[in-house]
């Protein structure tokens, strides 16, 4: 899949594309909404590249209407790399909006390669979870930091906290855009992803032209995980970067390009296609 949580990137887990799919979650914010009334829906396209040769595509797909949101994504291997592997994936989520928080209600992925298909489905309610169905069962293992009820508590969702709100008071492009710590559930790991400002830049995309904020990002293993060398890296790992661009005008902004170090070499996800359209509120 697109993202991953970029800590187990292509790693610690058989079906690459969810992956590449939570990766996602290192670009991702909890913040304060400032929405217009204006109902929006964006579109955005990514390459992915690993060490500079083309490895997957990826599509995102939401709407943000009134106090609530949808947000979607589909990704697969593309090139040399579906040559020996049919790993592709999708997730979706939604949810509304209390007392300017993002609220996730449902949250579903699904990843599938030759030899397995995989699907996670998380119920919340109020930031906590009520619900997880995983089919089928992740293996148990004794050497996971123990997950408990509490690490379920206060969290957002992988694709929940693409979506990053500006407070209406800060600028949308600048510190406002990236200090932040996200809180982020998948479904059987808890982990923290920090971001921080360094500054703009300007990019060019279809359906897009202008600037994003560059976080720093580092990624705090909470629970769930194993204390394998590629989780270890993943922590220790100061080669992470993630640009935030605007999406129309509810001052929201989501991940334009992701940059990493991985064990296995540097891997960019980048849009080519970027855009939000006005729709009519329901």
């Amino acid at each position: 899949m697109l993202f991953n949580n970029a800590m187990t990137l292509f790693v610690t887990r058989p079906v690459r594309p969810t992956r590449l799919l939570r990766l996602a979650c290192l670009a991702l914010g909890l913040g304060l909404w400032s929405l217009s009334a204006q109902a929006e829906a964006l579109h955005a396209r990514y390459g992915v590249t690993l060490l500079g040769l083309p490895l997957g595509k990826a599509s995102l797909d939401g709407e943000v209407a009134g106090q609530t949101y949808k947000i979607s994504i589909n990704a697969r291997l593309t090139g040399i790399a579906s040559l020996v592997s049919s790993s592709k994936g999708a997730a979706v989520a939604s949810g509304a909006f209390l007392r300017g928080l993002i609220v996730p209600s449902a949250y579903a992925n699904t990843s599938a390669n030759a030899t397995q298909t995989r699907t996670v489905r998380v119920a919340m309610s109020g930031g906590s979870v009520k619900g997880i169905d995983i089919s089928p069962p992740i293996d148990p293992s004794p050497e996971r930091v123990p997950l408990t009820d509490a690490h379920t508590r206060n969290i957002v969702d992988p694709l929940s906290a693409m979506i990053m709100p500006v407070p209406g008071s800060e600028p949308i492009m600048g510190p406002a855009a990236c200090n932040r710590t996200i809180p982020v559930y998948d479904g059987f790991t808890r982990f923290d992803v920090t971001l921080t400002y360094i500054g703009q830049r300007q990019v060019k995309a279809k359906g897009y032209a202008g600037p994003v904020s560059v976080c720093a990002v580092r990624y705090t293993p909470i629970a769930g995980h194993r204390n394998r060398k590629p989780v270890q890296f993943m922590a220790q790992n100061k080669d992470i970067e993630v640009w935030l661009a605007p999406v129309g005008a509810n001052r929201v902004l989501v991940p334009f390009r992701i940059s990493m170090a991985t064990m296995i070499g540097h891997l960019n996800i980048e849009a080519d296609e970027f855009s939000a359209a006005a729709k009519a509120a329901p």
